[in-house]
């Protein structure tokens, strides 16, 4: 066992596992104030969904021997027969160490798709789509990517930290899911601004922090091409954020904080296949085309009128797409027009595979148990109707201390004023 190496994962671990409350608070930023906390819990749920999963059959399915190059079989279902001196089949690191560490991609992926339903699904069904959505979709593509055996594996692929299995899996997924839901209350028509932006940009550096364990760290080593790795994310993240304002401030007149933190997820999202692969040049270049061109895409959706609410599909799919398909050209040793060919196959395959299948399961609940909220719920706010609280509280406002008068002050005052006027006019 290689001590380096094993501490190197287990940090790694532990920043994905970091960037899954990250997304919570980059998507419950982006909603409206009356599901806030519906937003948070869609992300939060998911740590606890898919941990128990993935440790009585996901892993299993996905790393486990191989059945035809599509899943894994059962002969570590429960992990059984794994202790802690049992290192990986590459030696180095030991097999819980790796189990941990790909247990939070499965923990992150569905969650990348809950910001395309905000606002309007029945949070008991959000939790059984994450359950199914795992075992039938990702567990297999994970395998199909990154497992020896697997078919995009031995037809090297490359996709070094996730653009396949994870964002255009994710993203796709959401796709489908949106067009069996519909859309919210008041599309196109009401204002659905994000209530919290300090919160967005706070969520966005917390998955930018994060993601130097998701991507370095799927190094599975303190090496250099870990290094590379991570030098990679931060220059592609940084030239995607200038990207996005150009495109933003050429298009709309202004630099907008919410635009600032998407490029940024946009550039995270493009490089992750890549930044193995590509000298640093190449992940600017990566950066700079995944923030100009997802800044266009997220738009795309009040043309084509689907409600993607927050973005998943310009960002995550598109942003997936652009990674997966420049690596063919601008890989420093397999560049060219045949691994490109390898990519696009690759990406296709899980787009065709990933909708289809996703599309069905979100039918199935829609149809049995119902995945829309009702009407009511909807309109008044789903933090209070399925968990009973609100993000922000006031009712306390009478042990209010500050310089600035408490909330309630400020509308016993407009009270009071608009009292007066009424009795001027009378």
């Amino acid at each position: 066992m290689n001590g380096a190496d094993t501490a190197f994962v287990l940090i790694s671990a532990a920043l994905v596992m970091l960037m899954t409350p990250g997304l919570a608070f980059f998507y419950g930023g982006m909603v409206r104030v009356k599901s806030a906390l519906n937003m948070l819990m869609m992300s939060f749920i998911a740590l606890g969904v898919s941990s128990v999963l993935f440790v009585l059959y996901g892993y299993s399915i996905a790393f486990s021997g191989d059945t035809a190059g599509i899943v894994g079989n059962l002969d570590l279902v429960g992990l059984k027969g794994l202790t802690p001196d049992s290192l990986t089949e590459e030696g180095g690191i030991p097999v819980f160490a790796f189990v941990l560490f790909q247990m939070l991609f499965a923990v992150i992926t569905p969650a990348l798709i809950s910001g395309a339903l905000a606002d309007r699904v029945k949070f008991s069904a959000w939790t059984l789509f994450i359950a199914l959505w795992v075992s039938i979709v990702y567990f297999p593509v994970a395998h199909w990517v990154w497992a020896e055996g697997g078919w995009l594996y031995e037809l090297d692929v490359i996709d070094f930290a996730g653009g396949t299995a994870v964002h255009i899996n994710a993203g796709v997924a959401a796709l489908a899911a949106v067009l069996v839901v519909g859309k919210r209350i008041g599309f196109k028509k009401d204002p659905m601004r994000p209530h919290n932006l300090p919160m967005v940009v706070l969520g966005a550096a917390l998955l930018w922090f994060g993601w130097f364990g998701f991507n370095a760290g799927s190094a599975l080593a303190a090496n250099g091409e870990a290094a590379n790795m991570a030098l990679n994310t931060q220059v592609a993240t940084a030239t995607a954020v200038l990207g996005w304002l150009l495109y933003e401030r050429i298009r709309h007149g202004a630099f907008t904080t919410l635009g600032a933190a998407s490029g940024a997820i946009a550039g995270l999202v493009a490089i992750t296949p890549a930044g193995a692969s590509v000298n640093a040049i190449s992940a600017m270049l990566i950066g700079l085309v995944a923030g100009l061109v997802c800044s266009w895409a997220v738009s795309l959706k009040f043309k084509l009128g689907f409600d993607d609410s927050l973005d998943v599909v310009g960002v995550h799919l598109v942003g997936g797409v652009i990674g997966t398909l420049l690596v063919g050209f601008l890989a420093t040793e397999t560049g060219g027009l045949t691994q490109f060919g390898k990519q696009a196959l690759g990406a296709g395959s899980v787009m065709v595979f990933t909708f289809v299948v996703t599309w069905i399961l979100a039918k199935l609940i829609d149809v049995t148990i119902g995945f829309r909220a009702s009407e009511d719920e909807e309109t008044a706010g789903l933090d209070q109707a399925y968990h009973a609280e609100t993000a922000y509280d006031y009712s306390q406002a009478g042990g209010y201390s500050g310089g600035a008068p408490s909330p309630a002050t400020v509308t016993a005052s407009a009270d009071a004023a608009n009292a007066d006027d009424k009795k001027v006019d009378a």
